[in-house]
């Protein structure tokens, strides 16, 4: 019995409460406390670093921004009027964009997660596509200028620059579908494969449902980079002016990044456009604000009903 008492003493909970604490505990401490610090300090640059863009572009574009700036086409050499073919067009390229590579994103991260077998090829094909999410826009604008525009005789033209613009959002929609799928409990598709259902339904009926929220966040982001990108659509669908708003997929069309470059380089009088192109720009980033608040509205009322 003293034996047993003596150990008991001794015990390392104990020896906590007395104030001992493990060898390198207080080194560990002080690095993850400093590891914390960076991250802090890099978001907050990354807050301000935003605060002092918006403020910038509020300064100077404001006061462009009218109803008329809004609902006018421009004229007088782009130094008049107003933006709207360039709404719409940022419009129809992003959302277009979306239709074609959210369908393909979700279905070749579900044969990657749930059908295709470990292995080098598998491997191969994961670095492909985290190598194509850092390929620079223009070099998918120069693909979207040979391929489709050129070869397929799509021409300059909405449907060249949608299909451009899915290629170039693909690689991200993919990587975040994957990581949704593998976020669903394997304990879900057993329980679906043990009441019988073949595996196509447990996907479809089980896990896809469960993992749609993350799959609209990998939408988001791509979503955010095919409304802003202008060298992947100056090659394929964006013109310098257009006079009347577009009708079909075939047709050229105006949009907003590419309305602030010709504004800022190769307009005629590009200090009597700088209201205009500081205004463009404040436009383009309320547009692509409120696509994405729409995408997380809509991702939280799935998650709320799935809850």
């Amino acid at each position: 019995m003293d034996l047993i008492e003596a150990a008991l003493e001794r015990r390392p909970e104990n020896k906590e409460a007395d104030g001992f604490r493990a060898p390198g505990m207080s080194r560990r401490k002080a690095v993850q406390a400093g590891m914390f610090g960076l991250f802090r300090a890099a978001a907050l640059i990354n807050g301000l670093a935003l605060l002092v863009i918006v403020f910038f572009l509020l300064k100077n574009g404001a006061g462009s921004v009218t109803w008329e700036f809004l609902t006018e086409q421009p004229y007088d050499s782009m130094t008049r009027g107003g933006i709207l073919p360039c709404i719409v067009g940022t419009l129809i390229l992003g959302l277009g964009a979306m239709l074609v590579a959210f369908p393909l994103g979700v279905a070749s991260a579900v044969f990657l997660s749930e059908y295709a077998a470990p292995g080098r090829a598998v491997r191969v094909i994961r670095l492909g596509i985290n190598n194509l999410a850092g390929v620079p826009s223009v070099v998918f604008g120069l693909f979207g200028l040979a391929f489709f525009v050129t070869w397929c005789g799509f021409g300059v033209s909405i449907l060249s620059g949608v299909l451009t613009l899915g290629l170039l959002s693909l690689p991200v929609i993919i990587g975040t579908a994957e990581e949704a799928l593998r976020s669903v409990p394997q304990t879900y598709r057993e329980a679906s494969l043990g009441l019988g259902a073949t595996k196509w339904q447990t996907i479809s009926r089980v896990v896809l449902p469960a993992a749609v929220p993350g799959m609209l966040t990998g939408s988001i982001l791509g979503l955010s980079r095919a409304a802003g990108e202008t060298a992947a659509i100056m090659f394929t669908a964006a013109v310098f002016f257009s006079p009347r708003m577009p009708s079909g997929i075939f047709d050229q069309v105006m949009a907003l990044p590419y309305h602030i470059y010709v504004l800022a380089t190769a307009g005629t009088e590009i200090e009597k456009t700088r209201p205009l192109q500081y205004g463009t720009a404040l436009v383009l980033i309320c547009l692509v604000l409120g696509m994405n608040l729409a995408a997380i509205w809509y991702r939280a009322r799935i998650q709320k009903r799935n809850q």
